[in-house]
């Protein structure tokens, strides 16, 4: 039997990563404006938790050090590990943390390949695997070879995740089928029901329909979820049909 399980979001943790945006990202043109906001997102996390952040050099590194600074952060929480990167979305390609045995806690390093190869990807790909060699995480990692993102799965902290056919791109992981797809999901991260979304496809959107952007849960049996009022807006009907898909789900006990 599985003993894994993917924690829900609201539970107890001991951290956050971020990887730090800088001027060979899709910032560059308003990085004055951007990093302020990771500054902020930093400092104020740092009171509560550790804040691993990952910079590009010794250089990048104090800059970043200064900016947070002035938002009065907790110094002692704040980490710093070095490795390039591409861009700056670690809840993509950063590692997911499962728990083993009930209370050990695993990372699982997915692949990463930019939402099916739209953009470079190649030392984003890389950056957990360096981490590991800095001894940037207090509990071990494995390295799946599967495509996954972070914000392409959602869990209840109870066996159910939540998905969308973004998972079903070929671009991801060509010649997987849904059931097969499923059985990986349940042997990595634990899930006892996988409830899959087709509609909700948010004009723009280069992840494909990631369910970060359209569904979260925020209790066990509680989902919060994106809504249109407009019936001449793009988005109308396929939010509409969205939301009906969602009224369909039920809970492990048939709720």
């Amino acid at each position: 039997m599985n003993s894994r399980r993917w924690p829900a979001e609201w539970e107890p943790q001991s951290g956050i990563m971020l990887t730090w945006p800088h001027s060979k990202t899709d910032w560059q043109t308003i990085l004055p404006e951007v990093e302020p906001s990771f500054a902020e997102i930093a400092a104020y996390t740092s009171h509560f938790e550790k804040v691993l952040i990952v910079v590009n050099n010794s250089e990048h590194q104090s800059h970043i050090q200064k900016t947070i600074e002035q938002h009065k952060p907790s110094n002692e929480n704040i980490i710093f590990a070095t490795a390039d990167s591409n861009d700056s979305w670690a809840r993509d390609h950063g590692p997911i943390s499962v728990m083993e045995a009930i209370d050990k806690p695993l990372l699982l390093d997915f692949q990463f390949n930019a939402w099916g190869g739209k953009y470079a990807f190649d030392l984003d790909n890389q950056i957990s695997k360096s981490l590991v060699k800095q001894q940037r995480f207090a509990c071990p990692m494995e390295s799946i070879d599967f495509v996954l993102e972070g914000g392409s799965i959602e869990s209840d902290g109870q066996g159910t995740v939540l998905t969308t056919s973004c998972l079903l791109s070929k671009k991801r992981n060509a010649g997987w089928t849904q059931a097969e797809i499923e059985t990986e999901l349940s042997k990595q991260l634990g899930a006892l029901q996988i409830h899959w979304l087709h509609e909700g496809n948010i004009i723009g959107d280069d992840t494909d329909a990631h369910i970060d952007t359209l569904a979260r849960f925020i209790s066990p049996k509680k989902i919060m979820y994106v809504h249109c009022d407009n019936e001449k807006d793009h988005h109308f009907n396929s939010l509409r049909a969205m939301e009906q898909e969602l009224a369909n789900l039920k809970t492990l006990n048939g709720e």
